[in-house]
């Protein structure tokens, strides 16, 4: 703010000017500060998969899951299933229903690439309709 003095007469005359320049430098520190920040969000870091905070979704009457267990073999329901034989398997237990959600669950040592290759054997078999399944996170200690 600026004042202008002189001329005899009591009133003040004000300038209204806005200085700009402590705006511009909030924004120049904030930009630096995105700069250094954006490839840090980037790094890979630990991701527990199996636990989820989603509200859970309502079940059908008479699911589908398929496991995949530890030692990397699958079962639907409770039975143990081939890879080779999923195919038929998922048309028996579904009444040849290819748009019948399938319940994928994985056990939490399963490899990345395995759970992908599950995910793969279901499309394949034209089960496109997929949902994982893990554990709720807000109950676990």
């Amino acid at each position: 703010m600026a004042f202008q003095l002189g001329g005899g007469d009591d009133d003040l005359v004000e300038t209204h000017d806005i200085n700009v320049t402590p705006f511009i430098d909030v924004v120049l520190v904030l930009l630096i500060v995105f700069m250094v920040a954006a490839p840090l969000a980037t790094v890979d870091v630990p991701v527990d998969l199996p636990s989820s905070t989603a509200t859970q979704q309502p079940r059908p009457d008479k699911p589908i899951f398929l496991t995949l267990r530890s030692d990397l073999t699958l079962a639907l329901g409770e039975n143990a299933v081939a890879r080779e034989g999923l195919r038929a398997a998922l048309d028996l237990a579904s009444g040849n229903d290819r748009e019948q959600r399938v319940f994928l669950r994985a056990d939490t040592t399963v490899p990345y690439g395995e759970l992908t290759e599950a995910m793969n054997l279901l499309r394949a078999a034209g089960y496109l309709k997929l949902a994982l399944v893990g554990l709720d996170a807000s109950q676990n200690p």
